[in-house]
């Protein structure tokens, strides 16, 4: 990653979470940032905690990503910044709980604007400057979820799944110009949207994550981000789908591995 040819990142989400930890990261490695999110408040604390440790610009712009209406906003505030790195991470969960579809709550539209439909504005308005300078790095946040379609998970998961395809896609078409646009695929992370899980050997911290991530950005189309997650990957993708499928094993997450999250979860 050379950040010297950047000059600014953009980062979504970038209210906490990993959206904050990229923003900060970035920060560190000499870009100035742009950090996007719904909650003004909490990106006013943010990005000055961020510009008082790594002496780096911040620039905010305050956008709820579930709605459609917020792009054109989003497009003039970017205007006259010179964007090297996009970091496509706002995103939702339905339930932190593993639930059947029909027993989930009915955020659907929200939930697709905000994993899917932002991921494509937002790389269409950056894209657009980085084509003719034929230099630039998006990363696109996924899911190792959506790695293979996976129930209880239903929406989140073929969510994330088109988070991954839209970019391997697309990276065939603009790899040769010089740009470099990469799916990540984390499995678990300590983070808001995940009730911030007691870190461990797989859940990883959001900064563990992102600082790991940044230095792999050269490795694929797609990774899982951090060794510990491309090991856990090795594990699981020889257990057949079938046995994920099974309604013995749905029944027995809907019971024993909700109740092992419960356990897991801790205040921030």
């Amino acid at each position: 990653m050379k950040e010297e040819h950047f000059v600014d990142g953009v980062v979504t989400g970038a209210g906490d979470g990993l959206g904050k930890a990229y923003s900060f990261e970035l920060a560190k490695r000499g870009l100035n940032v742009v950090m996007i999110s719904r909650t003004l408040e909490k990106l006013q604390r943010v990005a000055s905690e961020v510009e008082q440790t790594t002496g780096q610009k911040v620039k905010i712009i305050q956008a709820d990503f579930t709605k459609n209406s917020v792009y054109e906003n989003i497009e003039k505030g970017l205007q006259g910044l010179d964007i090297g790195v996009l970091v496509n991470n706002v995103g939702m969960l339905h339930n932190p709980l593993p639930c059947r579809f029909l027993n989930g709550p009915d955020i659907d539209e929200n939930l697709v604007n905000c994993n899917i439909v932002s991921v494509v504005k937002m790389t269409k308005i950056i894209l657009k400057q980085m084509e003719p300078r034929q230099k630039g790095l998006i990363l696109n946040l996924s899911s190792g979820l959506g790695t293979f379609p996976c129930p209880l998970y239903t929406t989140y998961s073929a969510s994330k799944a088109f988070i991954s395809t839209f970019s391997k896609a697309l990276q065939a078409e603009y790899k040769a110009k010089g740009i470099i646009i990469q799916a990540l695929t984390p499995y678990g992370l300590s983070t808001p949207m995940t009730m911030y899980q007691k870190p461990g050997l797989i859940t990883k911290t959001a900064e563990e994550f992102v600082r790991e991530s940044l230095n792999y950005v050269t490795f694929g189309d797609e990774i899982f981000g951090c060794l510990a997650h491309e090991m856990l990957a090795c594990v699981l993708q020889f257990i057949p789908l079938w046995v994920f499928h099974s309604n013995r094993l749905q029944e027995a997450v809907l019971r024993e591995f909700t109740s092992y999250l419960k356990k897991r979860w801790r205040n921030p």
